[in-house]
């Protein structure tokens, strides 16, 4: 039973209750930093993206959830380090240098036929139109989140990638973009 107004956390462990991922907290109790259950291990966590800011940003959340970071500058970097160590996430940016997020999640996923191994990614961006959020998942990410990034949400969107099994069978249609995913030159979280 949650009681009004609902904090984030407390809202996201019971539905993570609900769905068997962990037991209900005590309505009356809040919820401790170190309570959250995607904190059940630590992950080791590959951070494309070519924002300074947005990489100590992220670095400080995660560090905060109790997962390791490394950090990837663009879309190809991810792609090598990939290939040379072992991660149990990527969180990418989809705007980035040399390669972007889409096609850095096309590459990952077109090598995982011949792993037969998924590689959870969830896209980190600024765009928040319903299109960018499909292009994105037809792309084969496992995730949405949008910046600037809210703990909660990044957090949810972990525990989804991880505990939701692919759909290898999306049908979305990448052009169903409403065509306004553009911001402003000079964005900050971009």
């Amino acid at each position: 039973m949650l009681s009004k107004p609902v904090r984030g956390r407390e809202l996201l462990t019971a539905i993570l209750a609900a769905m068997g991922y962990g037991p209900p907290a005590p309505s009356s109790t809040p919820l401790l930093p170190r309570e959250v259950p995607s904190r059940g291990r630590a992950l080791r966590i590959l951070l494309a993206e070519d924002n300074r800011v947005n990489q100590v940003v992220a670095s400080r959340l995660l560090a905060k959830l109790g997962h390791t970071l490394v950090i990837a500058n663009h879309g190809q970097e991810a792609i090598d380090l990939l290939q040379q160590q072992n991660f149990d996430l990527v969180l990418m940016d989809i705007q980035m240098p040399v390669m972007d997020g889409i096609l850095a999640t096309k590459t990952i996923r077109e090598r995982e036929q011949s792993t037969h191994r998924h590689m959870p990614v969830i896209a980190m961006t600024a765009h928040a139109m319903k299109g960018d959020r499909l292009r994105c998942l037809a792309a084969g990410m496992d995730g949405y989140v949008t910046k600037p990034i809210k703990s909660e949400e990044l957090e949810a969107a972990i525990l989804t990638a991880l505990h939701d099994p692919p759909d290898l069978g999306l049908d979305v249609d990448a052009s169903a973009d409403t065509g306004v995913d553009q911001h402003p030159a000079g964005t900050f979280m971009e």
